[in-house]
């Protein structure tokens, strides 16, 4: 594995009273695949979107390739980021939504070349290139003209990754990218997951498929009450599991 390019340390989260993360640390890898594992409200998502600060933390801090994110550090206290320059930090965070979360107004094209252009003030000619590339490597060159009402579920979550891919991030966040499909189309999108996988993107996978879990992940997290009770291989945490919680949630689905 590389160096550390996504590290969370101490991160706590509360709603109200209720308190989602309790103190969760985390290291990820350049090139690596972590998938974090847990029941419903274990705190899965939440974690996830602390990492490009979509959720604030209450303690602890995020970093990615050494810079913190959301905040400036200044002596032992840190400051939380203008609006601006967190959305600058974003652009180096693909995130991958359950619901696609596509423009509905936005050709297939031209909602993958928006954000590099918008954000990243990247030309048009190269940034419709690259989009065209990157929906051919997510199977779908001949859809570039088509609106996302007239793309199935998988489609549309296989545009929203190639959207993710355009701004060039240093890692790629996924949460439950196969939840909201119909069966028969969930193995379309983990295979282009598989695929980015193999060629080393470095990529932080909140999902339920365990089966996908054995075989991408390189670590996977197994997260429950908010912390972080069982981590490792796959070939340790979902065949040797060493926490009764694991085990416990485990034989429910596998």
């Amino acid at each position: 594995m590389g160096e550390v390019m996504v590290d969370l340390r101490g991160i706590h989260k509360s709603f109200g009273s209720t308190e989602v993360l309790r103190g969760v640390d985390l290291e990820v890898h350049a090139g690596e695949v972590v998938v974090v594992l847990g029941p419903s409200g274990s705190g899965k998502s939440t974690l996830l979107r602390t990492i490009n600060h979509l959720e604030k933390v209450d303690r602890g801090y995020v970093s990615i390739d050494g810079e913190l994110v959301g905040y400036r550090r200044s002596g032992d206290k840190l400051y939380e980021l203008r609006e601006r320059e967190i959305l600058k930090q974003r652009t180096h965070i693909g995130f991958v939504f359950q619901n696609f979360n596509l423009f509905p107004h936005l050709t297939v094209l031209e909602n993958v070349v928006e954000a590099p252009v918008s954000a990243q003030r990247r030309p048009v000619a190269e940034a419709r290139a690259d989009a065209r590339a990157l929906l051919s490597r997510v199977g779908l060159a001949d859809r570039e003209d088509a609106y996302p009402r007239h793309l199935s579920g998988g489609q549309q979550q296989r545009v929203a990754i190639a959207r993710a891919l355009a701004l060039r991030p240093k890692v790629l966040l996924f949460d439950e990218p196969t939840s909201a499909l119909d069966p028969e189309l969930v193995g379309e999108v983990l295979d282009v997951i598989k695929d980015l996988a193999r060629s080393g993107t470095t990529m932080v996978v909140v999902t339920h498929e365990v089966g996908f879990a054995r075989e991408v992940a390189d670590t996977v997290v197994f997260l429950d009450g908010g912390v972080v009770v069982e981590q490792g291989p796959p070939s340790q945490v979902l065949e040797d599991p060493q926490h009764p919680r694991t085990r416990a949630f485990l034989s429910k689905v596998l």
